[in-house]
Formats: structure tokens, sequence, C-alpha cells
């Protein structure tokens, strides 16, 4: 125990590094959203996420916009435990056969304007999943979707440039 204690004192903690994005681009992605967010809708931009049947990976890159490097709360964006305080709607994984009712309860819960996010190759058509007997099928079977994000997974600055796309998209007046 004492050797392996005087071998941490001198070596240096074993740690993954950065990611390669500039800080200032991650930056000012996240700013263009929220201007966006509060242009359109007065406020910040609130996502409700939901896990459709995926593997998880997409989850921990959409997860990693709340970390210290990225911090999308400070640009006003939010993940919310409630549908009825979402306006963003991002759903991850093939809709599996036992989701698909909550997946459609959780859309008719949130109010208007209201924004379906299609998250990774999965939730588009299913991927690998697609034709098992307990898959539905992407998310558009289920609920109408509004942006797919391609990717397996999806990096976390993707996903911002994919909601600056769907703020761009509504801003114009088509959404």
């Amino acid at each position: 125990m004492r050797k392996l204690l005087f071998e941490s004192l001198i070596r240096p903690p074993l740690t993954e590094p950065a990611p390669i994005s500039a800080d200032a681009a991650a930056e000012e992605l996240a700013a263009a959203v929220d201007s966006k967010a509060r242009r359109r809708l007065g406020r910040s931009l609130a996502i409700r996420a939901v896990d459709a049947g995926s593997c998880n990976g997409c989850e921990l890159e959409m997860h990693a916009l709340n970390n210290a490097f990225y911090d999308i709360e400070r640009f006003g964006m939010r993940f919310v435990a409630s549908p009825r305080h979402a306006d963003v709607l991002m759903v991850t994984g093939p809709v599996t056969k036992n989701m698909a009712e909550a997946l459609e309860r959780t859309y008719n819960a949130m109010p208007d304007p209201k924004w379906v996010v299609a998250l990774g190759d999965c939730a588009r058509d299913g991927a690998c999943f697609a034709g098992s007997y307990a898959v539905v099928g992407g998310v558009s079977q289920v609920v109408p979707v509004d942006l797919h994000i391609s990717g397996c997974p999806p990096s976390p600055t993707d996903i911002l440039k994919g909601l600056l796309a769907l703020l761009d998209h509504v801003s114009e007046g088509t959404g």
C-alpha cells in the first residue's frame, strides 16, 4: 500500500485530453442557439430527453452538453424533467414496442410550439435494430420529427449545430 501511495505522488494523474473542438467555437455556437431561442420563444430553450430503446451512446454525448466543457446552461439551454415544460423533445434510439405509447404520450403532453429531434442513426430509421421483432422503427414512425441529427453517436458539437439549424428553420416561419 505504501509503495502505491508513493508511486501516485510521483506519477502524473491519468486523465483524458479535452475535446478537440476549440472552446471559442463551442461557446460561439451555443451563444447563437441561445440568441435564436430567445428571439423565437422569448426565453431559453427547454429540452426533454427520451431514451426510446438505445444503446446509451447518444445519451452520453447528449448529456456531455451539461459537463464543464460545454456547459449549455450558461447559454440558457437546459434539460427539463417534465414534457410540460419542454420546447424540444430529443429522442434517442430506435423506438421499441414497449416505448411507443410512452413516447406518444410524452409528445402529446408538450405545449405548443413543440419540436422533435431524432438524435442518432437509430432514431432516424432503426439502424442495426431495424426489422427486429421488438422495434417499431425510427422516431418518425410514432411522432412527427422536425430534425434528424445523424451520427453513431453524434458529437455534442453536432447536437448544438442541429439545435441551431432547427431554430433557424422555425425562425423562418416554416416550422
